[in-house]
C-alpha cells in the first residue's frame, strides 16, 4: 500500500479526532450547570474506563492489563494526563468562553518545546523561539481581546490559565509514553486512565466531604445524559483510538497540524450559534495557527507520536 493510500485513512480520522474535540468545549460548558467539575470528570472518565478496558482485552488479550511492575509510574502519569488536565479543564472552562479555551489545545506542540528545552537547559532554536512567542501573542489576544493590559487587573484570562495549566500537564503525559517502548497506544492509554481515575475518585471524595461537589440526583444524570454521551464516545474513546492510529500514520510532524481544528471547530460551532467572533480573537487565532505550522514545518521540535497521545 502506498503512503497515499496510507495517508487517507489517517487523515480521516485526525480530521474526525480533532473536530469532536472542538465540539467538546461548546457540550462541556452548559453541563457545568448541570455538574460540578470534579464529579463530571469522574463520570467522564469513570464511563470511558470499562470501554477502553474492554476493547484491550478484545485486541490483545489479560496480558496487556499487567503493570510490568511500574504501577507507581503509570499512576502518577495517569494523575497528570487524566485528572490533572481533565479537572483543570473544566475549572478554568467555567470561567471563559469555549472558544477561548479550545486555542489552548493547539499550543501543545510549542508547550512541548519550552519543556524540552528546560529538561536540556538549552533554549530552542530561534525559530522555535519564534514560534513560542507568537503562539502566546495570540492567546492573549484571544483571552484579552486585544487589550493585555487588562491582565494585570485580573479580571480576565484566569480560566484560560488553568487550561493552559491543563494541557501542559498532558504534555507531560505524553512525555512519558516514551518511556514505555513497545506498548501499544491502547495500552498506555488504558492503564494510565484506570490509575488516573483512581485518583479523580479521591478527590471526589475529598470534595464531597467539604461540600465542593453534591451527588447529582437521577433528573441531572438525566439533563446530562446527552452531553455525557459525547465526551465519553466522541472526545473520549474514539478520540483516545483515532489519533493514536492517524499519528501513525501520517507521522507526528503532519499529524499535529491537525490539532489547528480545535479552535477552528469551537469557533465555528459559536458562529452558528450566532457568536460572532472580534477581529481580535479572529486574529489571536490566525497567530497560533502560524506558530504551530511555523514550529511542524520550520524544523522545530513537535509532540512526539508517542502511545496515548490524545488531547481530551
Amino acid at each position: 500500500m502506498t503512503f497515499r493510500h496510507r495517508s487517507l485513512p489517517g487523515v480521516a480520522m485526525l480530521a474526525a479526532t480533532a473536530i469532536a474535540w472542538g465540539g467538546m468545549f461548546p457540550v462541556l460548558k452548559p453541563l457545568l450547570s448541570i455538574l460540578d467539575p470534579i464529579t463530571l470528570t469522574l463520570i467522564r472518565f469513570g464511563l470511558a474506563t470499562p470501554i477502553l478496558v474492554a476493547l484491550l482485552l478484545v485486541i490483545e488479550g489479560r496480558r496487556a492489563l499487567a503493570f510490568d511492575g511500574r504501577a507507581l509510574r503509570l499512576w502518577w502519569l495517569g494523575t497528570l494526563g487524566f485528572a490533572g488536565f481533565g479537572l483543570l479543564l473544566v475549572i478554568g472552562l467555567r470561567m471563559t468562553q469555549p472558544q477561548h479555551a479550545a486555542v489552548m489545545p493547539a499550543l501543545m506542540p510549542l508547550i512541548t518545546v519550552i519543556i524540552t528545552a528546560i529538561r536540556s537547559r538549552s533554549l530552542p532554536a530561534g525559530r522555535g523561539l519564534f514560534a513560542v512567542l507568537v503562539g502566546l501573542a495570540g492567546v492573549v489576544l484571544v483571552a484579552t481581546a486585544g487589550h493585555p493590559a487588562v491582565l494585570l487587573q485580573g479580571s480576565v484570562g484566569g480560566g484560560e490559565a488553568l487550561v493552559l495549566a491543563g494541557a501542559t500537564c498532558w504534555v507531560l503525559y505524553t512525555l512519558g509514553a516514551a518511556g514505555f517502548p513497545g506498548w501499544s497506544g491502547l495500552r498506555y492509554t488504558t492503564l494510565t486512565l484506570m490509575l488516573g481515575t483512581m485518583t479523580i475518585v479521591g478527590v471526589e471524595i475529598l470534595a464531597l466531604a467539604t461540600g465542593h461537589a453534591a451527588i447529582p440526583d437521577r433528573a441531572a444524570l438525566g439533563r446530562a445524559a446527552p452531553g455525557m454521551a459525547y465526551m465519553v464516545l466522541a472526545a473520549s474513546v474514539m478520540g483516545f483510538l483515532f489519533w493514536n492510529a492517524g499519528m501513525r500514520a501520517l507521522g507526528p510532524r503532519m499529524g499535529v497540524l491537525f490539532i489547528n481544528l480545535v479552535p477552528v471547530t469551537a469557533f465555528a460551532i459559536a458562529l452558528i450559534g450566532g457568536q460572532i467572533p472580534s477581529p481580535w480573537e479572529v486574529a489571536g487565532v490566525a497567530l497560533v495557527i502560524a506558530a504551530l505550522m511555523l514550529n511542524s514545518f520550520g524544523g522545530g521540535r513537535t509532540v512526539p507520536a508517542a502511545p496515548g497521545r490524545a488531547a481530551g
